[in-house]
Order: C-alpha cells, then structure tokens, then sequence
C-alpha cells in the first residue's frame, strides 16, 4: 500500500449496539472504494472483518479488525469493533487506534444502550465523534424520532448535516444541508437533483441552525455572525471542524449501508469533518530520566508507537497492531521496546485488511500499522526508534467480572489446553487464567459467559484443543467455636524399634484474629523432649490443610502443647507428627466445627430506575445492603454478598439493567455458612470423596 501523509490519514473507529451494522458498513465502504470486487453478508459469513470462525458461525463481531480505505486522496483506516458487551475489551483498543469514533443507530429504534456507552468512552477519551443513522430503507424506520432520541439525551450538541429523501422503502435520497444540494441514488452512485419542494423550509431553517453552531465555536465567526454578515461555507465548514474535534459539536449522517445507498457521501463528510492524526493527537511519553515528551503526530520526531492489539496466529505466529504517535517507520530501521530497553527485529511492515496483510515500505505519524513476532512487545507496550526511550501511558483494558472453572475435555491434553489458553491471554487483555492454590482449579476470567465460551471456541479453531467449563469451587474454610482438650497418641510395635509419641493438645478458636494458626509450647518437666516439640507443630501444620467436615483447610485455632509423654528407644519425630495429627482430628472434630465462606464487597452502578431490582436479587443472594450513594447521575449501590451466589453476576446485572449496570468485586472476610448450606457442602464432598 502506498505511503499516506499524516494529514490524508482519517483513523475512525466504528462503535454502537450490536446489530447495528458496523461491519456491513465498512463491507459497503471497501467495495465502494474498490478494495474489494464483491460486497459480503455478515449473514453469509463472508465479510472481511467477521474472519473468525466464531464470527462467520455466530453472525456478530467478536474481535476489532482494520481495514484502509482509499477515498478521494486520503487513506480512512477503519476500526470495525465488535458491540456486544461481552467483547468490549476489543471495543475499547478501537478507541485507543482511533482519533474520532462513527457511532452507528438504526432509524427504527433510535438512541441504544451501545451508544449510550460508545458516547461515553468518547467522553472519556476526549475523542471527536459523529452519529450514523444506518438502515433507512427499513420498514418503520422514523427519521425525525431517532434525531430526537439523541438531542433529548445530548441536547443542542447533535448537528444534523443530511436528511432524508423518503423513508423506509421510498428512501430514494439525501438533502446535504450545508450545500444545498441534494442527492438521489443511482445503483451504488449518487446524481445530483432538485431539493423537493416540500422540503426547502426545513432545510432552510436547519441551515440556519447549522450556521449558529459553527459560529459559536469561533470568536471571530461569532463577531460576523452577530453583526449579520453572512458567513460564507468556507466559515461554517471551519466553525464546524472545530467544534467537532472539541466535541462540542456532533455532527448526524444517513444511509443504508446493506445497499450501499448514501455510502459515498458518508465517506465524503468523513475525509471532509472527521480530524486527522496530527490535529486529534496529543500524548506525553516520559523518556528514560522521568522527563515528559510531548507526542502530536508529527513526522519530524523520532518514531515512537504504541501496541494496541495483539493477535495470536497459528501460523503466522504473534500479530501486534501499533498506532504511530510521533515519526515514521520504514522497512529495515533499527527499533526497541520503550519499557525494557530491548531490541525488536521485524522483517515486514503490514498494513492489515481484516485478516489480510499487506506490505508497505513505510507509515507516517498517525497511521497504524502491524508487525509480526515481536519478541519483548505485548499489548500497551511503546516501540520507539534505537536512539531515544519513550514510553507511553498504560493502556486501560475492562477488568474481568467473571470466572469459571475450566479443563481438558479430553484426558491427556491438560499441558496443550492450557499452553493455548496462555497464548489467548497474550491476545486477549481482558481474559485471564490462573491456578486456584486452595481449589486446585483453574479459573478462567472475562467479562461474559459468551466470552469465555468464545475463548473455548477459539482454542478449538485456533490449536485444535476442546476445553470446557464449569463452575468454580468456593473456596470454604473450616474453623472450631470452643476449646477442647485431645490426646493424640501413636503406638506402633513392629519387630526391632516401634513408633511412640503422645501428646495433649488444648484447642481453641482464635476469634476476630488474623493468624490462621498459633502453635503455644507449655511443656514442663521434658515430659515431651525438646527436639520432638517442632515435630508436634509440623504435624499439625500438615494437617490444617484437611478439615474434617469437608477437608477445607482448618483456619483460625490456637493449638497448645501442654502434656505428653515418650519412650527412650521408640519415640521419634515422626511419631509425634503422626500423634500431633490424631490429636487434631480427634480435638477439632469435639470442638464444635463450622464451616466458613468467602465474603465479596459487592459495589453495583446503576441507573436510579432499577434500583428496586437490584437490591431485590442482592436480598436473594443472602446479600446484606451496607449503602447507596449517588455518582454521576446514577445509584451506586454497596453490598456484602457471598461468593457462592454471584460466580454468574455480571450475566444476572446485564439482564436486570438492560446492560446499564455494572459492578466490582472484592474480597472482605470469611464468615460461617448457615447450617442447612453447609450440610449440603458437606454431602458434597463426601460424594466427591469417595468418587475419587
């Protein structure tokens, strides 16, 4: 592909509810631009961006992918993302490639919680953006009720730039307002017409609009225009540019884009509104010294990126997409890993088409880009040229809000699902996999149970390995309520030297403490010698770990020596480990066992209208409610909930929310299980016991 300057580069991320048609969008745009020769369906599995296996069989966007368009002298890198809320972690490395964001809705429903949120992450990132309104030519759709739905929500902010010829199956055309001009399509053209007649009031007085929030984003504009001087396109189209890179103005576009009919005119207003790299990018970097660097897309820098995505490919082997933030990258300069000061070696630069490579020989400031086999660089990591250190902020992934448990399927194939799994989680940020010490379970972490089974789908395309899942084991405890006296003692005559060891151990319940176990040496007299006193602790800190109501590790007890007795010629340190543990089965066995579970502090976001039901489902999951206090227009409600009930919470909220809420986990305390819980527990592990 050939070299773009920074200014011809418009990188654009496409964002909303899923379904909305982001993906069939950037399939009409390719094949406009003649990227591609023939347009595909996502319900036929043939897009360029759904490449995934995953994506053809299910019909929806899993991963973010990139692909250029060449328009009218300037390169749109797009970055089709997926909207469902269980892949948002690829949603958001969109935002970090793009420098303004295309949010799509439909005519028919209007203003969608996808939005909502993409609206948000822009907000967030001080990114401009712009409103899509795609599917025109459905049935029922209502143009004027979904430009409602988003000035209700964002006021004076939404700029409507276009209208509608027709709706819905009579959708014939666009008025461009600040041209007047209108636009009727032919095929996958458009030819220029007479604005209808009963439209040229409201296009007038729209103009009209147009021309005041131009005005207001430029003092000099402002002045002309309160003093009744005309303000020339020139004037609108500059007061408009910066409002929408300030974010204060938002501009609306139309379309269909399964029939490609106002595609082109989109890709106009995009190259024509929408910032370039050296206009919406502004980033310190710190270098070696602590100092800062600023970062504005300046090819006159030395180079310096930034690692957004990486992707695991079987045979190509490590993928990592980068965003260049300063300088240029050309085939054979010598580059490093801003954060560990190594060397990388790449033999190609590639432009990415979906799953598709194409070489080049050099990218400006501001274009994004792909290198393969990285060796030191994963995802959030600062590439920079040999001759200075530059490293970026973090970059801020979702964290994960649910685990499961997962194995091998297939027994024997423990080592390759796991080493695959691994490689997903260089790939994935918000994926995570980690060995529970007290379970003996391996957890698997996303934001979703369709997730983490896409994960298991993925493992199975990608390495030819099936894992499945389940859910995890609570990691109870188990602890004693009163104090007890035990013997333990161990008598073993076998020809030549026996075994002997006897001790007395009181027990005792360390209440509100934070040791799991105090060993106390009261011996007097030697009546258990001194070199046998460290065997007696030892065997019972080897013993701990099994309870014994349900073998979960015994916590919170005071154990104290205090009698005993031994033989001159049998006692060893082995007998008194063995008469230890007897005394410790036998004593906490007497001494009133309970058993114990994990305690989460459970913090919900949510909008005040489902309150109610959240607090509702808390109460059903023997949550306690410690508070609510209101945060940025919406209820944050605080709980205490057991671990036991919320393994699926992040599915439960996204239903009773309509996908507004969200939530953290943290661990608290452990406190004892109810009774009628605990027999079941108890059942359990014996069942699983003698399975074993």
């Amino acid at each position: 592909m050939k070299y773009y300057k920074t200014g011809d580069i418009r990188n654009i991320t496409f964002v909303g509810h899923g379904g909305e048609g982001k993906t069939t969008l950037t399939e009409a745009m390719l094949f406009l631009s003649g990227a591609i020769d023939r347009q595909g369906k996502t319900e036929d599995g043939n897009t360029v961006m759904d490449f995934d296996p995953e994506e053809m069989k299910r019909h929806i966007s899993i991963s973010s992918a990139v692909a250029p368009v060449e328009w009218q002298g300037a390169k749109i890198n797009i970055i089709d993302t997926p909207g469902y809320f269980d892949f948002i972690g690829d949603t958001t490395s969109g935002y970090y490639l793009a420098d303004s964001a295309l949010i799509l809705i439909n005519g028919l429903n209007g203003l969608t919680v996808g939005a909502e949120k993409a609206w948000d992450a822009c907000d967030r990132a001080g990114m401009a953006r712009a409103f899509f309104i795609n599917q025109m030519d459905k049935e029922n759709v209502d143009f004027d009720r979904a430009v409602d739905s988003l000035k209700e929500k964002y006021s004076t902010r939404i700029t409507v730039l276009q209208l509608p010829i027709g709706q819905g199956l009579q959708f014939k055309g666009i008025v461009d307002i600040i041209d007047m001009k209108a636009y009727e399509f032919d095929g996958k053209k458009v030819k220029g017409v007479d604005i209808p007649s009963d439209m040229k009031d409201k296009v007038s007085s729209m103009r009209e609009a147009i021309i005041e929030n131009a005005a207001e984003n430029d003092e000099a504009l402002m002045e002309k225009y309160f003093e009744g001087q005309e303000l020339t396109k020139e004037d609108i189209m500059k007061g408009l540019k910066e409002g929408i890179l300030e974010g204060d103005v938002v501009p609306v576009f139309i379309g269909a884009a399964a029939p490609n009919l106002g595609i082109s005119l989109l890709l106009d207003n995009l190259v024509t509104f929408m910032p370039s790299p050296d206009a919406a990018i502004n980033i310190n970097a710190k270098n070696q010294k602590g100092e800062e660097i600023k970062y504005q897309a300046d090819v006159k820098q030395p180079f310096a990126a930034q690692v957004y995505k990486t992707v695991a490919d079987p045979f190509v082997g490590k993928l990592s997409v980068f965003k260049i933030l300063g300088g240029e990258l050309e085939l054979g300069q010598t580059i490093k890993n801003g954060n560990t000061s190594k060397n990388e070696k790449f033999g190609q630069i590639y432009v990415m088409c979906g799953k598709k490579q194409m070489n080049t020989e050099k990218l400006a400031a501001g274009d994004i880009g792909a290198l393969a086999k990285l060796q030191h660089t994963d995802t959030g990591g600062t590439l920079c040229a040999e001759t200075i250190t530059a490293v970026f902020p973090d970059v801020v992934f979702p964290e994960p809000c649910i685990s499961l448990a997962v194995s091998a399927k297939k027994q024997g194939d423990e080592e390759k699902v796991f080493a695959g799994l691994h490689r997903l989680e260089e790939e994935d940020p918000t994926f995570r996999v980690e060995k529970q010490s007290e379970t003996t379970d391996t957890l698997v972490s996303g934001l979703g149970e369709l997730h983490l089974e896409v994960i298991c789908k993925k493992l199975q395309n990608k390495f030819g390995v099936e894992a499945q899942l389940s859910d995890p084991k609570v990691p109870y405890r188990e602890t004693i309520k009163k104090k007890v006296q035990a013997q333990g003692r161990h008598k073993k005559q076998s020809g030549g030297h026996g075994q002997f060891g006897d001790v007395w151990i009181e027990f005792e319940p360390l209440f509100g403490a934070e040791t799991e176990f105090e060993f106390v040496d009261k011996i007097v007299g030697g009546v258990v010698p001194r070199q046998y006193i460290p065997a007696v602790e030892k065997g019972l800190r080897e013993s701990m770990p099994k309870g014994v109501l349900a073998g979960f590790p015994m916590v919170n007890i005071r154990a104290t020596l205090y009698d005993g007795s031994y033989h001159p010629v049998d006692s060893s340190e082995m007998a008194f480990k063995v008469a230890a543990s007897l005394a410790y089965k036998k004593g906490c066995a007497e001494a009133n066992p309970v058993m114990l579970e994990p305690i989460y502090k459970l913090v919900v976001n949510i909008p005040d209208e489902y309150m109610g039901d959240i607090i509702g489902d808390i109460n059903r999951r023997r949550g306690r409610i410690l508070g609510m206090n209101p945060v940025d227009g919406h209820q944050e409600v605080v709980a205490e909930v057991p671990l036991s009930e919320v393994f699926k919470y992040a599915t439960d909220l996204r239903s009773m929310s309509q996908s507004r809420g969200s939530f953290r986990m943290t661990f608290d305390r452990y406190e004892e299980l109810p009774g009628n819980i605990a027999e079941k527990v108890i059942e359990q592990a014996k069942k699983e016991a003698e399975e074993a």
